[in-house]
């Protein structure tokens, strides 16, 4: 009676047991599931945030943050892991006035008509015999910019108000304005014969030149030496070119 009593004990007990490892088993690969759905999450989390940081555009600074590190079930960061946040990126700011390359500065005042008194004014013989033109040098010596007038107004005669007026040849008049800063020179070609020896030709050893001003020829004129033995001036022939930076060919053969 009592063998018969027990084997069902036994076998009850056995059956418990089983249950019990059935269920821990299903319950450890429920568990080994949820872990690595947990590990998953994690690295996508710490993959996101590494590459949703900050951003670096064309040298200017970002401000963000980002986070890398191995995580582990349970937690998004868990385990060994850096966090860095900051400021990151390069640039350079500067404050102040940017002149773009190529733009004009600004004119400056226009400068005023040179006077006789601004000028030194000299006279030299052109090569070539016999000597049919001179060539007038008027360099500033005022110590500031001017501005020389359209062309010579000479006087070879005795005195200035008694001397013809020397015409300009208009194909010499330059194209802009000539502006003298202080120490540099103009010219102007002076044609005072034909060549030859002609009877009108008088002896010059020294004329007269005045210069003009805004508004026509100014006060007063400048005494000024022939080239060295004098020359030979016919009036009837006498022309003028207009003062510019250097003589021209072309321009100023007349």
């Amino acid at each position: 009676m009592r063998t018969s009593i027990r084997r069902p004990a036994v076998l009850a007990a056995s059956a418990v047991a089983a249950l019990s490892l059935t269920l821990t088993a299903c319950g450890g690969e429920d568990g080994s599931k949820d872990n690595g759905a947990a590990a998953s999450v994690s690295a996508e989390q710490g993959t996101s945030g590494s590459s949703g940081g900050g951003s670096s555009n064309g040298g200017v600074g970002t401000t963000g943050s980002t986070t890398t590190g191995s995580g582990t079930t349970g937690s998004t960061t868990t385990g060994s892991g850096t966090s860095t946040s900051g400021t990151t990126g390069s640039g350079t700011s500067t404050s102040g006035t940017v002149v773009q390359a190529g733009v004009k500065k600004k004119a400056t005042a226009k400068a005023p008509a040179c006077t006789v008194n601004d000028v030194k004014i000299s006279a030299a013989k052109q090569a070539g015999l016999p000597t049919t033109h001179i060539t007038l040098t008027a360099t500033n010596i005022s110590g500031h910019a001017c501005t020389l007038l359209q062309y010579p107004l000479l006087g070879f005669g005795d005195l200035p108000q008694t001397s013809k007026d020397v015409p300009a040849v208009a194909k010499s008049k330059p194209g802009t304005p000539i502006v003298l800063n202080a120490g540099t020179p103009a010219y102007a070609a002076v044609r005072i014969n034909n060549g030859g020896v002609d009877e009108k030709n008088h002896a010059v050893s020294s004329f007269y030149v005045n210069l003009f001003a805004a508004d026509g020829p100014a006060e007063g004129s400048r005494t000024v030496a022939a080239p060295k033995g004098g020359i030979a001036v016919d009036d009837a022939a006498a022309k003028t070119g207009y003062w510019t930076y250097e003589l021209r060919n072309g321009a100023d053969e007349f």
